[in-house]
């Protein structure tokens, strides 16, 4: 009896990629769209880095060679592709622009995945630099093409740190906002989201204004100024309370006092930009 085992190197990959499934990972698929050849490369789960693969060569005919590509993304568990866009130095859009556009479309109707067109220039200069330090020069590669996949390597590169780059600043504008939020409890256990504006000192006594970080429902009464709120700061450092202000008097100076300080800081954070 023969043996049926796959090869150890398939059932790795099979597993990787029912592991990407489980876990909710993501892969991306990168291509770098010739006339002649289509360059391959593929993401790690995490989005960390791009990997080369293959070198697809086209067959001249545009469906087929449209259905193999999308046929090798979905193979490989992609979530997302990534085609190179040519652009001239400029960055103006060329002739071959036009192609990769009418290639990505025809590929996204065909995988059903969302394609993203990432700009490619110095993608091939820069993967033949790779090659030449491996030794490998285009006289070698002539057969292999790996040329081709190293160029959508990049372009996948590319991509990814550009979607870190958006990740890490949401996160860090989402840690900047939550960090300014206060939750305020009521005598009645109702508890009231504010962002944080400013504490400040009026004739020895401390205070602190904010505004509701959840936006209060349309009225048809005229709410201007009540969007923010300034409460009377007691008690010692360990224990610290807000009080709300009934005197009508007081907090109207209280407001002007911070609408005062609001515009010195306002001031502060311009100087020297005209310089």
């Amino acid at each position: 009896m023969g043996n049926s085992r796959a090869p150890p190197f398939l059932f790795s990959l099979a597993f990787f990629i029912a592991l990407c499934y489980t876990l909710g990972m993501e892969i991306y698929a990168a291509f770098d769209i010739g006339d002649k050849r289509i360059g391959v490369a593929f993401s790690d789960p995490f989005g960390e880095y791009a990997i080369p693969s293959d070198t697809y060569f086209r067959t001249g005919n545009f469906s087929a060679d449209v259905e193999a590509v999308a046929s090798i993304a979905r193979s490989h568990g992609a979530s997302r592709i990534i085609c190179g866009l040519p652009l001239h130095e400029d960055g103006s859009e060329s002739e071959q622009s036009k192609k990769t556009r009418r290639f990505a479309e025809a590929l996204a109707k065909q995988s059903a995945l969302p394609v993203v067109l990432e700009d490619e220039r110095y993608s091939t200069r820069a993967a033949r630099g790779d090659l030449a330090a491996l030794g490998v020069s285009a006289k070698r590669d002539k057969k292999k093409k790996r040329i081709d996949s190293h160029a959508a390597a990049y372009i996948l590169d590319n991509y990814l740190l550009q979607k870190r780059s958006e990740i890490m600043k949401e996160e860090t504008n989402n840690y900047e906002e939550e960090d300014n939020i206060v939750e305020l409890v009521d005598e009645e256990g109702k508890t009231y989201r504010y962002e944080h504006l400013m504490t400040f000192e009026y004739q020895n006594e401390w205070y602190c204004a904010m505004t509701p970080a959840e936006p209060a429902q349309e009225s048809e009464e005229d709410n201007e100024g009540e969007d923010v709120a300034i409460f009377h700061i007691t008690g010692s450092e360990e224990d610290e309370n807000l009080e709300a202000i009934e005197d009508e008097g007081l907090l109207d100076e209280l407001f002007d006092e911070f609408c005062r300080l609001y515009d010195e800081e306002d001031e502060g954070d311009g100087d020297g930009d005209g310089e």
